[in-house]
């Protein structure tokens, strides 16, 4: 009986290492802000001011200095994040990241421009480029979802966790680690509170093994 007890403490000990494994505590700052905090699996952020993601194209500058809090994950994955702000100034910006690097990488999430809420996807591969889908409404929050499959990336928002849009369907090299996370940036203001919640990554079968598998029984 002692024995039993002990292999079922064990296990659930394994299985609370598993959730952790993915907890926001275990993850890490590129550019950490002053002032943020981890609760409840909650992500608050006190957004550094006049801070950004972008590369080159149509302003002919260069950043990389905003908030990225981040996993790194390997092959192919679903992430999906539930984003609360109180955007203030025109470009205050939040949403998920994917980066490989300082020349790869993509944002996407809910983007204050000329008062609106907009959702927004800025894909780089050594030159950033911005689109950008207006909201009619103004929401509480929003969900954004990125799937990663092969050699892409499928981007989706979310006004209730069940209908997702798709958004942005863009190329990201595949069979490569990758860094993902909750990002946050306030351009040409000095900051606002980013509230990140319900975060979860779910790893997805290879498309390309299953495939071989499935031909090679």
């Amino acid at each position: 009986m002692k024995k039993k007890i002990a292999l079922l403490g064990c296990l659930v000990a394994l299985a609370g290492q598993s959730v952790l494994a993915q907890s926001l505590e275990k993850m890490q700052w590129f550019n950490e802000p002053e002032k943020w905090e981890v609760k409840n699996n909650t992500l608050n952020m006190q957004v550094t001011p006049k801070s950004d993601y972008w590369r080159v194209s149509h302003y002919g500058f260069t950043v990389d200095d905003a908030p990225f809090y981040y996993a790194t994950y390997g092959g192919e994955f679903e992430v999906k994040v539930k984003i609360t702000g109180n955007y203030k100034t025109r470009f205050d910006q939040m949403g998920l990241m994917l980066r490989i690097d300082s020349e790869r990488w993509i944002k996407a999430g809910v983007e204050f421009v000329d008062n609106k809420f907009n959702i927004s996807a800025v894909v780089t591969d050594k030159k950033s480029d911005w689109s950008v889908l207006q909201l009619e409404k103004t929401p509480s929050f929003v969900w954004i979802k990125a799937v990663r499959r092969l050699d892409a990336v499928e981007f989706f928002y979310s006004l209730d966790d069940k209908n997702y849009i798709m958004i942005r369907n863009a190329p990201f090299q595949d069979n490569i680690p990758v860094m993902v996370g909750l990002m946050a940036a306030s351009p040409d203001g000095d900051g606002f509170n980013a509230k990140f919640e319900n975060f979860k990554v779910t790893q997805l079968p290879d498309q390309r093994r299953q495939e071989w598998l499935k031909n090679n029984q």
